[in-house]
């Protein structure tokens, strides 16, 4: 099942980082992208728009709760959504994973999500914990690595360069 996948995947990789494969895994970038919030400002010379407060935004099966969400667009004959910048206790889910880090950014050219600072990934009891995780929305492909850098405005990331996870094991009957 899918905690046999994170641990097959953990066996295979480098202390440092960490790969598995996401239920997220083509997941359609071209839906329509919802988002509710206490506030927004529309910054049109800059081709932005920020949501704060309880922000809500969701796109099919994925939906996400941050304090903070920027929304970068062109604006060539309608506001087209390029990019996603969400801040303040961030919180990605899908039907069967949950996500959570004070940072994310979902590339919607290159259908990537990068989510930064004490990252944590959840697929039923299983957890792996780390400081930046990069999620690949074609391949489904996700790594998790210790994040030994910074983010946004010079935050640290890092959690001492080390990926550490739980994972549920078979249960047998004595």
């Amino acid at each position: 099942g899918a905690a046999a996948a994170i641990v097959t995947a953990l066996v295979a990789q480098p202390a440092a980082s960490r790969e598995a494969t996401s239920a997220l895994k083509g997941h359609n970038t071209n839906a329509p992208v919802d988002v509710a919030a206490d506030r927004i400002e529309v910054q049109d010379r800059s081709d932005r728009a920020i949501f704060s407060g309880n922000v809500q935004v969701r796109q099919a099966d994925l939906t996400g709760n941050a304090a903070r969400l920027t929304v970068a667009y062109s604006d060539a004959g309608g506001i087209q959504i390029e990019r996603l910048d969400a801040s303040g206790g961030v919180t990605v889910r899908s039907p069967s994973e949950t996500a959570r880090g004070q940072f994310a950014i979902y590339d919607l050219n290159n259908r990537l999500i990068t989510m930064l600072g004490g990252v944590t990934l959840t697929r039923g009891q299983s957890q792996v914990r780390g400081g930046r995780l990069v999620l690949d929305l074609d391949t489904g492909r996700a790594v998790i690595d210790g994040g030994a850098g910074t983010g946004p405005a010079g935050t640290t990331t890092g959690e001492g360069g080390r990926v550490t996870g739980t994972f549920t094991v078979p249960q047998r009957n004595n």
